[in-house]
């Protein structure tokens, strides 16, 4: 008598996809032939939050992009924060502007984002970015909802006509990478907190995308055999690793694809940030060029 081992589902790592993106970038940032600069606000003592800070200027460093550090402390005042968002806006040399959450208490990011100048969001935080998002206008969309969609075109899965289940409306993944699939023609489905049964509409789905920040909230049951998955929950767990929002161990003996975590959607979300930073270069040389001629 044989037995047949249950097949686990294939890993959609982002690994080789930042790689390349990588590689254009670094090429692009050379072509230009004028320093990129990136300034990344942080109001925090969060110490994972900081170090991601800290990796983003370590991969800027690594393909040619200067990346400033602005570090406003812990106990920084909305009107603080406010200012120095206006101040890189109209700083001709900077093209690229992240706000780093948290924010200190009280202090929301939806209330200051609106202060970095749409063409240097690279993030994609400014209200008027999802706006223009969701009217198909050129804007810089979410890192982490833009690294989804690279992810799933990098694997070969196709989106026209496919149903997605996107669990999560948050304005940083979950409402834009909605947007992102819609104008891709998938039938998209929003769940969230209050959504009632949510495995009846991600089970029927042909693809998941689950971002609440909620680790082991999809599991086998959550999921239609051969669905492709995609994992952008990173919580921390006590031991210091990340915790994704599926129970993997659950999960990839039923879906065909799953992103792993850490490794999956990650290292595409840093390296899209430095190729947003690099668009918005490109356009200041071009604004500069027709403004000479």
């Amino acid at each position: 008598m044989t037995t047949t081992e249950p097949q686990i589902a294939t890993p959609l790592t982002g690994k080789h996809l930042a790689a390349e993106i990588r590689r254009r970038t670094t090429e692009r940032v050379a072509a230009l032939g004028t320093p990129t600069k990136l300034v990344v606000v942080t109001a925090t003592d969060d110490e994972s939050s900081l170090w991601y800070v800290r990796s983003i200027a370590k991969a800027a460093a690594a393909v040619g992009i200067d990346c400033d550090i602005a570090d406003l402390g812990p106990w920084a005042s909305a009107a603080r924060i406010r200012a120095v968002l206006r101040d890189l806006s109209q700083d001709p040399s900077v093209h690229g502007i992240i706000l780093q959450t948290p924010l200190p208490p009280g202090i929301a990011l939806a209330d200051l984002a609106g202060e970095i100048d749409p063409s240097k969001d690279v993030d994609g935080a400014n209200p008027a970015s999802l706006g223009r998002l969701a009217a198909g206008q050129p804007g810089f969309a979410p890192a982490t909802a833009e690294a989804v969609l690279a992810l799933l075109d990098h694997h070969g899965v196709p989106l026209e006509g496919r149903n997605v289940a996107v669990v999560g409306r948050s304005t940083v993944v979950g409402t834009p990478a909605a947007l992102l699939l819609l104008e891709r023609r998938a039938t998209v489905t929003v769940c969230h907190s209050r959504t009632a049964d949510l495995a009846a509409h991600t089970s029927q789905a042909d693809v998941v995308v689950v971002a609440v920040g909620k680790p082991g909230l999809i599991n086998a049951a959550h999921v239609a055999p051969g669905a492709v998955v995609i994992d952008v929950g990173t919580t921390p767990s006590d031991d210091g690793s990340l915790l994704g929002d599926v129970d993997a161990a659950e999960v990839e003996r039923v879906a065909g694809a799953l992103t792993p975590v850490p490794g999956g959607v990650g290292p595409v979300t840093t390296t899209l940030l430095l190729s947003h930073t690099v668009d918005a270069a490109e356009r200041t040389q071009s604004d500069v060029r027709e403004i000479r001629t």
